[in-house]
């Protein structure tokens, strides 16, 4: 019996699941808005919701938990820089979870997570280079 077991395990070790989900809220911060399926979804929230709360708080601190946890530092500049200030007035409720159908496959359900507040031209936007990294200063 799993009594007293918080989280899913997806059939992955406590390691790949940690990295899945690093992968997963980096992306999400990326481009605001990601489809998986509805399982991960509910998972992944409270994970990039406590992530948008470090940067509302906006300290070293809060940057170096972060960093610690997204492991992407052009995606923790983003979500200090942008996602935070946004939701300064917001007291949680970040995400919102859609219900997407069935994937074709294996007829797992699917969601759509978004940025309650998305930026519409976030999606598929790549951050790549800056034009200062780009011209070499």
């Amino acid at each position: 019996m799993r009594h007293g077991f918080a989280h899913r395990r997806f059939s992955r070790s406590s390691a790949h699941r940690k990295a899945m989900f690093a992968n997963m809220a980096a992306a999400l911060i990326k481009h605001e808005q990601i489809i998986t399926t509805l399982p991960k979804a509910k998972d992944l929230r409270p994970i990039v919701e406590k992530l948008v709360t470090l940067g509302k708080r906006g300290d070293l601190h809060a940057r170096r938990q972060a960093i610690a946890r997204l492991r992407d530092l052009d995606q923790v500049r983003k979500l200090f820089d942008v996602l935070g200030p946004r939701y300064k007035d917001r007291n949680g409720g970040y995400l919102r979870i859609m219900k997407a159908g069935f994937r074709y496959g294996d007829n797992a359900p699917l969601a759509v997570i978004e940025f309650v507040d998305r930026d519409v031209e976030a999606k598929g936007k790549d951050s790549g280079p800056t034009q200062e990294a780009a011209s070499g200063e």
